[in-house]
């Protein structure tokens, strides 16, 4: 089976035909996947989705445009929301410091917060970064020497020694589809240093569409494409990719229920 380790299905964009998309995804091999918290207040709304199967597990956190509009949480919050059976990350959280939709300080200081909670419930960090390399290298160390945490980089397209930090602290890597676009060679050469025993594959949908489908909007019945990539890519059969990858995701999100 495949598992889709970051989905975004609470949105508008399916509203009407969600049914449908986890059907596609069913038939397609995609047997669980992890429903991904953008803000905190849209907690309730990914609850109810995740409630359809025991296969659909979700996190809780903040994403970093949004830090501004959630500069007061702190871990404690953060963890009481994670107490549920079906809550098995913190995040997704981090800095981006491409768009910058939230002051950089105000991004750190909610990621801390995010660190924290992770620290102290053993939930996987699923860390969001983009044009923050030094700062995310910086904080992800600092924190990981007081107290280790498990760490996901998700949909991963920053730098080189950013991903061999995190993978030294004993980190995981998730890859997108844009692993499959023309022009991401830099994130194809990521890939490939990726040990087979710590790579993820996600689509972070309704984003980042696989080819053929780039430019329409994106599914977890997909993901096998992005399989089927990284595969090819890696000279491995699409067996080992899938079963690597399946397993990789139950061992870092250990509370998930194997379905």
């Amino acid at each position: 089976m495949f598992v889709d380790s970051h989905v975004n299905l609470h949105g508008e964009l399916y509203e009407d035909d969600l049914t449908e998309v986890l059907a596609n995804a069913e038939e397609a091999g995609v047997r669980a996947m992890l429903m991904i918290s953008d803000r905190l207040d849209s907690t309730e709304a990914i609850a109810k989705i995740a409630a359809r199967s025991e296969a659909y597990t979700r996190s809780v956190g903040i994403h970093p445009h949004h830090a501004k509009d959630f500069l007061n949480v702190t871990a404690q919050d953060l963890i009481a929301l994670a107490d549920h059976e079906d809550v098995v990350g913190i995040g997704e959280c981090g800095l981006d410091y491409h768009y910058e939709y939230s002051p950089r300080d105000d991004q750190k200081r909610v990621f801390a917060a995010h660190i924290e909670a992770s620290q102290q419930t053993g939930l996987p960090l699923i860390v969001h970064t983009r044009d923050a390399d030094e700062d995310m290298q910086r904080m992800l160390t600092e924190a990981h020497a007081r107290k280790p945490f498990p760490l996901l980089l998700h949909c991963y397209t920053s730098g080189m020694a950013l991903m061999e930090q995190g993978l030294a602290l004993g980190g995981y890597v998730a890859m997108s589809g844009i692993v499959t676009f023309k022009k991401a060679d830099d994130v194809r050469a990521l890939a490939r240093a990726v040990p087979l025993d710590r790579l993820l594959i996600e689509t972070d949908c309704p984003y980042l569409s696989p080819v053929p489908h780039r430019g329409r909007r994106n599914e977890p019945a997909y993901v096998t494409l992005v399989a089927e990539y990284l595969a090819e890519l890696l000279g491995e059969p699409l067996a080992v990719v899938e079963e690597a990858t399946t397993e990789n995701f139950f061992r870092l999100f250990a509370k998930a229920p194997r379905p």
